[in-house]
């Protein structure tokens, strides 16, 4: 019997500064389809406003060609430490997961600063691959 939950964890380099960076994710998601349109489609706020703890965001995406969409609630965003936390409430993944949360970090490495991306999960069954493609979202 294999195991259901996992974590992936992930770091890429920035090309901007990681301020920026966060504040696009945790203010202006909706302007992230503009920047990464091969993988982000569009982003629209359900509940609540953008930047604040407890919104509702919807996303239309990507993978390997497929359109999705996802329907996270944003649970933590710490400005100080560059850091924010959505869970997956409804959506393409919850077909395949019962948790899904992606916490995005950013963490300056000398003169550069670096996006860290953390998935933790927990599979509806065992055959359900690791989330590995989400990633590729990211890049």
């Amino acid at each position: 019997m294999g195991l259901l939950t996992g974590r992936l964890v992930a770091e890429f380099e920035l090309r901007s500064s990681g301020d920026l960076f966060h504040d696009m994710f945790s203010t202006k998601p909706h302007h992230i389809s503009k920047v990464s349109p091969q993988h982000i489609q569009g982003c629209d706020l359900h509940q609540g406003e953008f930047g604040v703890p407890g919104s509702v965001i919807f996303w239309n995406y990507a993978v390997d060609g497929k359109a999705c969409v996802a329907k996270e609630r944003v649970e933590a965003i710490d400005v100080e430490n560059k850091s924010i936390t959505f869970n997956v409430i409804e959506g393409d993944l919850t077909k395949e997961y019962k948790t899904f949360k992606v916490t995005i970090d950013i963490v300056p490495k000398g003169e550069i600063d670096v996006v860290k991306w953390t998935i933790d999960y927990e599979k509806l069954q065992e055959s359900v691959p690791e989330p590995i493609k989400i990633l590729d979202l990211d890049t």
